[in-house]
Formats: structure tokens, sequence, C-alpha cells
């Protein structure tokens, strides 16, 4: 997922997408489309938008440098949000299962055990991380005997530090669920909804990251994972 205006990023974002702003010595989308390589996933689509769409092609070209065979890509008009975006791959997925990313979440942890063992009997999987700052992100809420029960969007009062992180796996049903979400108040099919969905039909397992995970949505999450990279190359 590569779409968005990146408005916390201008004025850099002026001139190109934000997904292929530079981290250490490679555009920002590089780091997910590996992370679902490393998984052993090789047939990808990048779903983006706004005015900078072609930029991709140009970057990215078939994939070759990723030593892909091809390279799909989607088109999402305007800003409807993660799960609007998704539907964009409905024909791609068809009848299968999927993994989604976002393109500006890079995480340094091996994810190849748990795609290999999602199963249609959970439907949903969301990946989670510890964080200091819970409230800028969806959050997981756990029962008294650590059982996800609900996941807030943003909320003032976290009830956990457990982020909801950009990475996702979802079955075949998940396009019939986008059909059914509402816009939220900023117009949006959000993913958080799209996740309580699944979690409310007992279709839900979440997986705890315990690698770096980095979201570059701001200058200083985006000096910071510039500077990983810089030090694991020193």
């Amino acid at each position: 997922m590569a779409g968005g205006l990146g408005t916390r990023l201008r004025p850099l974002t002026y001139a190109t997408n934000k997904h292929l702003l530079p981290v250490y010595d490679r555009p920002m989308v590089y780091y997910p489309i590996q992370t679902l390589i490393d998984a052993g996933i090789d047939d990808i689509m990048v779903i983006t938008g706004g005015q900078h769409a072609g930029d991709f092609i140009k970057v990215l070209k078939n994939g070759e440098e990723f030593g892909l065979d091809k390279l799909n890509y989607g088109y999402q008009e305007g800003e409807g949000g993660i799960a609007d975006a998704l539907s964009m791959a409905e024909s791609f997925v068809g009848g299968d299962s999927c993994v989604v990313i976002l393109g500006d979440n890079i995480i340094a942890d091996d994810i190849r055990g748990a795609v290999d063992s999602f199963s249609n009997d959970f439907g949903c999987y969301v990946f989670t991380k510890q964080v200091e700052d819970p409230e800028r992100f969806g959050v997981v809420k756990y029962d008294e005997e650590g059982n996800v029960i609900d996941i807030l969007e943003k909320p003032a009062h976290p009830p956990s530090n457990d982020a909801v992180v950009g990475l996702y796996m979802y079955d075949h049903t998940v396009f019939d669920k986008i059909r059914r979400l509402s816009p939220s108040d900023r117009q949006e099919l959000e993913v958080t909804d799209l996740n309580r969905l699944y979690l409310k039909q007992g279709l839900f397992k979440s997986h705890k990251l315990h690698g770096t995970w980095i979201d570059c949505g701001t200058f200083d999450s985006l000096a910071k994972a510039t500077q990983k990279f810089y030090k694991d190359n020193e």
C-alpha cells in the first residue's frame, strides 16, 4: 500500500510520493517489498495513487532488482483509506489469501513462519509491536487472560502499549467484508474497522513482533530509519 499525500512530510513530498523518499541508500518502498519477498511471497501488487503514481514504474519497473518476474500495479482514486486501497486488489487476489504491508512500514523481523502458518481458520492475522506512544496507532485491548478483545484507533487513553503495525494477513472473504464497512468520520474505510469485523466473528489472531518496526510517516521516524540502516552498514 503506497498511496496517500504524505502531508506530514512536506515539503519533501511536493515532488514525489512519500514511499519513494530515501531511507539510507534505497527508496522507502524497497524495504516492505523485501519483507514480502523474504517471507516467500513473489506475487506482489503495488497500490498507489495521487499525482506521483507514475514515479513507481520509473523506480520499481518490473521488479527485476528484487528478482521478480513482474510487479503488478493498482491505482486508488482519492483518499479512501487502507481498506479502500485493498479493495483495488480484489481481482488480483481472487480466491486466495493475501498479505498486506504498508509502504512506509519498515519491519526488520522474520515473518516467514507466521506467513507459512496462516490459516483460513483465523481469517485475519495482525502483527503488533510494543511502543512508547501507542496513542498514535491502532491499539489492541486484552482481557485478563491475554486475549485480544478489541482494537482502538488512536485512543486518548490506550488500554495497552501494543500497537497494530502496518502488516496484515487476510483470507478471501476480506473483500466482502470491506463492502460492509462504512466510512469513518474522516470519510475513509478504516483497516481497524475491517480487523474488528474478523475479531467479532472469532476469526482473528495477533502476533507480536520483536525486531525493529519503524513507521516512516514523520521526519523523526524517517531519520531514525536512515540512521538504523547507516549503522547496520558501517
